[in-house]
């Protein structure tokens, strides 16, 4: 799979610098001339890609798309370039969730270091989400007695606790602990907690997985 970075830059002969600079490299590239200019053609988020995104524009400013993006739920990397560094951009930018600060000119070498970076670490976001996607359609699988069961086995329950706490048998418990088990794919209790700390169940948030 190829890796996609977008380029805004409201400079028509930087963009078209760095894209030649990426293609080179072997990456796709596309240029937005504005930041509502990508805010029209949102990226798409199953495609391992970064966005390369200019400070100071005319219109929407990179760190007001940079905020706009992260409420629309982007989870694309952000590098961000400027010729006027600022430290306070810097600082406030990257507590943001920018995953660099660059400053023109960059030289080739540190941009695709830089560009690498972020998408690897989309790889790895977008890696994650697919495998707690995974488990929550997992935990919707189960019925309302197992998800009963699994909610109290991963907080500690025994048997027989939960056999009280439900009114049934310690044998019916079981029954229930195995095929939580099984529509869960895990092979041990440790799996089952683990997993449940990840999509929320541990917080008091199962309901929501």
């Amino acid at each position: 799979m190829s890796w996609l970075v977008h380029v805004v830059d409201d400079d028509a002969a930087f963009r078209t610098s760095v894209e030649r600079r990426l293609k080179i490299a072997g990456y796709e590239v596309v240029t937005h001339a504005s930041a509502e200019h990508l805010l029209d053609r949102l990226p798409d988020e199953s495609e391992f890609s970064c966005i390369l995104l200019d400070v100071q524009m005319p219109g929407l400013s990179g760190p007001e798309l940079q905020g706009r993006l992260s409420e629309l739920g982007s989870t694309l990397p952000v590098v961000f370039l400027t010729g006027h560094p600022d430290v306070p951009t810097t600082v406030r930018t990257i507590k943001a969730g920018a995953e660099d600060f660059l400053t023109k000119p960059v030289s080739s070498d540190d941009l695709l270091r830089s560009i690498e970076r972020a998408i690897s670490h989309h790889e790895l976001t977008r890696s994650q989400t697919t495998k707690l996607d995974l488990v929550r359609a997992h935990i919707g699988k189960l019925t309302p007695r197992e998800r009963q069961v699994f909610e109290l086995v991963v907080r500690g329950q025994s048997n027989k606790q939960m056999a009280c706490a439900l009114c049934c048998t310690a044998r019916t418990i079981k029954a229930h602990r195995h095929r939580v088990m099984e529509k869960m794919q895990v092979q041990s209790l440790a799996e089952l907690v683990s997993l449940a700390e990840r999509v929320g169940v541990m917080s008091g948030n199962g309901h929501s997985a």
